[in-house]
């Protein structure tokens, strides 16, 4: 989608981070039973096994919807100005609030699983909401703008085959503005008035 090889490497590598730091919180709270009389459980001293998995599949999608309209509007500015700097600066302008605000929601309705008095239930919700928080806070705020700005002009980078097969099929974030658009016309108009 992005044109690039390294961005969605590097989407990976963050969001494998990310997702250990939840599974990690999740051990802390749910297995070692810190915050148990918060909570109202009583720890087992185990996760129960499909929770890391289902926790993994719906936190990995949510992250990777908040990369992706990040990312869209990094690529759009930097195709618009060529300036990577200003268009990491400028996406996470755009849309920093935009995720901070429906990172914060949805997890109002996951921390209210944790009213529940089925452990299952407690455990899925406390997942989500910490997975969720880390990725806006932690992640998108922080951890993807100091990549790509480090990056630089690499964070576009493919391989030459995957460059035409992408300019070819692939899908752009940047359509003309009216000024590249008209350019041509006004060359060929000015060629018409010459020849005449």
């Amino acid at each position: 989608m992005f044109g690039s090889v390294v961005v969605p490497i590097k989407a990976l590598i963050i969001n494998v981070l990310s997702l250990s730091a939840t599974f990690g919180a999740m051990v802390w709270v749910f297995q070692d039973g810190h915050l148990a009389g918060l909570l109202d459980f009583t720890p087992t001293g185990t996760l129960s096994a499909s929770i890391p998995i289902l926790v993994f599949c719906m936190a990995f999608g949510l992250s990777m919807d908040y990369e992706v309209f990040l990312l869209s509007r990094i690529k759009e500015e930097h195709d618009r100005t060529g300036d990577n700097t200003a268009s990491v600066a400028l996406g996470l302008e755009r849309t920093g609030r935009i995720v901070t605000a429906a990172s914060v929601l949805i997890s109002v309705v996951f921390i209210a699983f944790a009213t529940s008095g089925v452990m299952f239930i407690k455990l899925f919700g406390i997942g989500l909401a910490i997975a969720v928080l880390m990725d806006a806070f932690v992640i998108r705020a922080t951890l993807v703008p100091a990549f790509m700005r480090l990056a630089g002009e690499a964070n576009w980078w493919a391989p030459r085959p995957l460059r035409r097969l992408h300019e070819r099929f692939g899908l752009a974030e940047h359509v003309p503005t009216e000024a590249a658009v008209s350019a041509p016309k006004d060359e060929r108009v000015l060629e018409d008035v010459g020849a005449r």
